[in-house]
């Protein structure tokens, strides 16, 4: 069993009051839930309007799987003009 954890930092320019910000973060949090079936949550930065850190973690049997999933969640994150990533911390236990 392999576990991947990654911690996004992500700016949202177009932001401009705390709905706009969970609009955004809880739609991203929703597609990487359902199209990757990984454990999401916002870790940090949640009293900020364009700022978001999140937390994102997937098991699987071995690594080559654990690292494609974490490449599928990189995928949605490029994919959501909204956010832009500014930080991107990956480790695999």
């Amino acid at each position: 069993m392999v576990v991947g954890i990654v911690r996004i930092e992500l700016h949202l320019p177009a932001s401009r009051s705390l709905k706009d910000k969970r609009q955004v973060v809880r739609g991203l949090k929703d597609r990487i839930r359902e199209r990757v079936r990984a454990s999401v949550a916002e870790v940090e930065y949640q009293d900020l309007w364009q700022r978001a850190a999140l937390g994102v973690a997937v098991v699987a049997a071995d690594g080559g799987q654990v690292r494609e999933r974490l490449q599928a969640v990189r995928g949605l994150v490029d994919h959501t003009y909204e956010a832009q990533l500014t930080d991107w911390q990956e480790r695999l236990e």
